[in-house]
């Protein structure tokens, strides 16, 4: 519940992190490469659209008749198979890198969405 010690405790001990190991500036400098690599799927099969903002992307995906969420769950769990979680719901798929990933890692997760996209029917 609000005010509960430990969760203020929590709440000042992840400010800090921010704020010490420079988050907000790491992120920022990370955006611009995230959304390189997300864009690069522009075109790929199944992608209808693509929106980012700093560290945050959506896919819409070509739904498959009478069934709209049938192909972001499909895609999500070859993700997950290939060591990925990333967040499907309705016609989307959505990732949100951590602020502390690296640029390969990055580009290791949209690979293998890249993949998981085109082996999906």
């Amino acid at each position: 519940y609000s005010a509960h010690p430990v969760a203020c405790a929590a709440g000042i001990a992840a400010l800090d992190l921010l704020v010490n190991e420079n988050m907000v500036e790491r992120s920022a400098a990370l955006a611009p490469v995230f959304e390189n690599a997300v864009h690069s799927l522009m075109g790929a099969k199944h992608v209808l659209d693509i929106r980012n903002y700093g560290l945050a992307a959506g896919f819409t995906i070509a739904p498959v008749p009478g069934e709209p969420a049938k192909r972001p769950y499909e895609i999500a769990m070859k993700c997950l198979k290939k060591g990925f979680y990333v967040r499907y719901g309705g016609d989307t798929i959505q990732l949100a890198p951590p602020f502390i990933a690296t640029p390969a890692e990055i580009d290791s997760l949209v690979n293998a969405l890249g993949e998981s996209l085109q082996i999906t029917d």
